[in-house]
């Protein structure tokens, strides 16, 4: 029975994650989450940014860690070295990240992030924590399969491109925004010469990677709904630049996908 009742709360859980994409799309294509560059007051109390960035990811890492060892595969070596790379990928973002944010605030920031968009990206976090742990330790049943291997070897080398486009470029938007003291300038270099929005095109690329690496609906769920929120996002972001700067913004660019969108 309570295998039973497991099955049915994390299928119920997926179905969430994948039906929530669609309306999430939606939403953003008339109201962006206000935080960066698309701060605005009205949505009540706010924190620093970097502690903002640690609270509402830390459950990727935490609740990971939990549940991983009660899973069937929990000492499987396979699925251990197939969960590492999402956890690498939040130790980044939960950790690193808000350090970096931290370190490069010469003052304290006048935009705080607003708890409420953090406490949704909490539950969020909870989520997708729990879905792809509990699918990685436990429900995951193809590691004995002929095209394991390939499918790791092929969507970790996505997922690694992607890894290092997304911090690449979150490391030099915090970096221009320390030189020039929280004034927002034209970012230039690297694939910065091709969209507005490197950082969520390599985010984009990883759950992408992530997908194939664990071949599976909870992994394509995850980039689909990762698609769903970044890519409007990206699409606002690419506007706000264009009215900030009007024609000295490069016309060629694209918002978050080289040469097509």
């Amino acid at each position: 029975m309570k295998e039973i009742a497991d099955q049915n709360f994390f299928r119920y859980c997926l179905l969430t994650l994948i039906y929530s994409g669609p309306p999430t799309a939606f939403a953003l294509k008339f109201l962006q989450a206000p935080y960066g560059k698309h701060n605005r007051t009205g949505w009540g109390p706010t924190l620093s940014p970097p502690l903002a960035w640690f609270l509402m990811e830390s459950p990727t890492l935490w609740l990971s860690l939990i549940l991983f060892p009660f899973g069937r595969h929990a000492l499987n070596p396979k699925s251990l070295l197939l969960f590492s790379p999402y956890l690498l990928h939040y130790f980044h973002r939960t950790i690193i990240y808000p350090l970096r944010l931290l370190r490069s605030s010469s003052s304290p920031s006048k935009n705080g992030f607003p708890i409420s968009i953090a406490a949704m990206a909490f539950a969020f976090n909870l989520l997708n924590a729990y879905i792809q742990a509990r699918y990685v330790s436990h429900y995951k049943n193809d590691y004995e399969g002929q095209w394991f291997w390939w499918r790791f070897i092929v969507g970790l080398v996505i997922f690694v491109t992607g890894m290092w486009i997304n911090i690449a470029s979150d490391r030099t938007l915090v970096r221009l925004k320390k030189e020039n003291y929280g004034v927002y300038v034209i970012p230039r270099g690297g694939l910065f010469e091709f969209v507005s929005c490197p950082n969520y095109f390599g985010e984009v690329v990883e759950w992408f990677g992530w997908g194939v690496m664990t071949w599976s609906w909870p992994g394509i769920g995850f980039f689909l709904y990762t698609c769903s929120n970044l890519i409007p996002r990206a699409h606002a972001s690419h506007i706000w630049y264009s009215d900030k700067f009007k024609d000295e913004y490069p016309k060629t660019r694209k918002a978050v996908i080289p040469y097509v969108f």
